[in-house]
């Protein structure tokens, strides 16, 4: 009988094949993992589970008795209970390295896509409102040579600051737990704080991870301290930012606009107030959403998986105390 392996929002059938080689792999697509009597029924023995976004937690690691591995198909693992895993000598693994320069192409788009008005003005064409001559009612505002201010330099970070500044001379500013010197030192990035950073910029790109002491971390104060004339970029998570605060610098015109990839509650609910400023850009979470991007993380996650099922060491183990 074939070992048993959970796939949760995992729907590349090339890296699935790999798996369905060697264990009986049960698929499981936008349920509720709480209450989906199957879902729960597999977790029972399960020794494996590979996907995205699963909230791996004290419960359900209760439902899951023969759990020996969580092979996350993304960078971030917020979604795993780590120090409740180890406890259980369950293993937990994420996939680096891989997605960065995808998704400083989608961050760096949006703020493109922000600042020249491209979304708004597609729709002022498609509605048959481009009658001749632009007015300045219609016009956009300058990238090139601006200040652009970045909350965490880590490696995407780096990626859109290359993007910035050896593609459009923009000055960068940035704030992090440590000094980058290899961007101070490739793009002639300056290290600031965030105060100096909020109230110089010219657009603002939040790329931190969501931990405790990000949280919330640009609220009302913080949007004060931004130029009238700047753009808010948020390509971290959702829960970084306060959104209530976000909308009344919205509408208050404390910032010019905002470009979004990220919400405090995905799929982002029709009445939020942001879908309806025309000033914002709103994407699904499209970071690391290229066909070849998505294909390379999920073969990532299948190898991990592999490695702790046939007792190897995975590659991207997030706590190799589970080990001792």
């Amino acid at each position: 009988m074939k070992r048993k392996i959970i796939a949760y929002n995992f729907e590349l059938t090339e890296a699935l094949e790999k798996l369905n080689e060697q264990f009986e792999v049960q698929v499981f697509d936008c349920i509720n993992p709480k209450t989906d009597p199957v879902f729960k029924q597999a977790l029972k023995n399960a020794e494996g589970i590979v996907g995205l976004a699963l909230p791996v937690d004290k419960e359900l690691l209760d439902q899951a008795p023969n759990l020996k591995i969580v092979s996350n198909n993304s960078t971030g693992y917020n979604n795993l209970s780590i120090e409740e895993m180890t406890k259980r000598g369950v293993m937990g693994t994420n996939t680096p390295g891989v997605l960065e320069d995808t998704t400083a192409d989608a961050i760096f788009g949006i703020l493109l896509a922000s600042a020249r008005r491209i979304a708004e003005l597609d729709h002022f064409v498609k509605s048959g409102n481009w009658k001749g001559h632009l007015t300045t009612a219609e016009y956009a505002i300058d990238v090139h040579h601006k200040t652009l201010g970045i909350i965490g330099m880590g490696k995407i970070g780096s990626a859109i600051a290359k993007r910035a500044n050896l593609g459009f001379d923009m000055k960068i500013l940035y704030h992090n737990r440590n000094r980058n010197l290899q961007a101070e030192e490739k793009y002639n990035a300056s290290y600031c704080d965030l105060d100096t950073l909020l109230k110089e910029s010219d657009f603002v790109c939040l790329m931190t991870p969501l931990t405790p002491e990000t949280e919330n971390l640009m609220g009302e104060r913080e949007f004060k301290l931004m130029k009238k004339s700047a753009i808010f970029v948020n390509g971290s998570r959702g829960r970084t930012v306060n959104e209530t605060a976000l909308i009344q610098a919205l509408r208050n015109k404390e910032i010019h606009g905002a470009a979004l990839d990220v919400y405090q509650i995905e799929p982002i609910k029709l009445d939020n107030p942001l879908l309806q400023l025309p000033n914002v850009v709103t994407t699904p979470h499209i970071g690391s959403s290229t066909y070849e991007t998505e294909l390379k993380m999920a073969e990532l996650a299948v190898e991990n998986l592999l490695a702790g099922l046939t007792g190897k060491r995975p590659k991207n183990l997030i706590n190799p105390e589970v080990l001792n």
